[in-house]
């Protein structure tokens, strides 16, 4: 399946793919040693919306934007990890 923004939708994306988006976000996040609540505070999301999305429950397109913004990445990062 592809995954792009365009088509990145909870009725779109298996629960493979939020695993793996979860995860490439939690690398991402990491990478540059942010804790949940860290990024939670950079991004303007909650530390739930941030452990949803890294445990891959949610694959929010907004949030993820927001997420790559704060992360200072592309959000394609989370995509094709």
């Amino acid at each position: 399946m592809t995954v792009s923004l365009n088509n990145l939708d909870a009725t779109t994306v298996s629960a493979s793919a939020h695993v793996d988006i979860g995860h490439a976000v939690r690398r991402s996040r990491q990478a540059i040693g942010y804790s949940v609540d860290e990024l939670a505070l950079t991004c303007g999301l909650t530390d739930a919306e941030i452990t949803n999305i890294e445990q891959g429950v949610d694959a929010d397109p907004g949030k993820l934007r927001r997420i790559a913004a704060a992360l200072q990445v592309p959000v394609t990062t989370f995509l094709l990890s």
